[in-house]
């Protein structure tokens, strides 16, 4: 894993443009919204970063480490997750279109009011997630692990579940276990 201090971006390390968004969301001064597009982040370790509101459009979390990490309201269209370590991190209200979370390690993540659109999520782990009013439009889940993943109050409509076990999934009220293939 690297460490963000070795990590630079537009010629600042890492370990600054995260202290400057912790001042930011604190909203003290000197504070700066982090903007990590097209960033070169794979294999970085970033357990329990604080990237509410963060913008990483484009960046490349192959393999990263954010596992217990705070991207709420977060911009990461585009990004590639895959196999990125994410369990238990807190994505309520993020925004994902056209995302690559395969194969990723998500369970326990609050996917609550995010967009979702586009999203390759094909063999993920996602158990015990929360998609609820999540836009899951054009999503493709087909592999993934949706063991009582929360979908209640989720439009299914367009998302490619074919070959997911959603037995124990809270499902939309009249949602069909045929309904799963697109």
């Amino acid at each position: 894993m690297r460490k963000a201090k070795s990590i630079k971006h537009n010629g600042k390390t890492l370990r600054d443009i995260l202290a400057a968004h912790e001042l930011f969301f604190r909203g003290q001064e000197g504070g700066v919204r982090a903007d990590l597009s097209d960033a070169e982040l794979s294999d970085a370790d970033l357990e329990g970063v604080n990237l509410t509101g963060a913008i990483l459009r484009g960046a490349n979390l192959q393999g990263a480490n954010l596992r217990k990490a705070k991207l709420a309201s977060a911009d990461l269209s585009g990004a590639n997750l895959h196999k990125a370590e994410l369990r238990n991190t807190d994505m309520t209200e993020a925004i994902l279109p056209g995302a690559d979370l395969s194969e990723a390690q998500a369970s326990g993540i609050e996917f609550f009011r995010c967009d979702l659109s586009n999203v390759n999520f094909q063999g993920a782990q996602l158990r015990n997630i929360n998609l609820r009013l999540a836009n899951v439009k054009g999503a493709r889940f087909s592999g993934a692990d949706m063991g009582v993943a929360i979908l209640r109050e989720t439009d299914l409509t367009g998302a490619d579940l074919s070959g997911v076990d959603l037995s124990t999934a809270l499902l939309p009220k009249g949602f069909g276990l045929a309904e799963t293939v697109k």
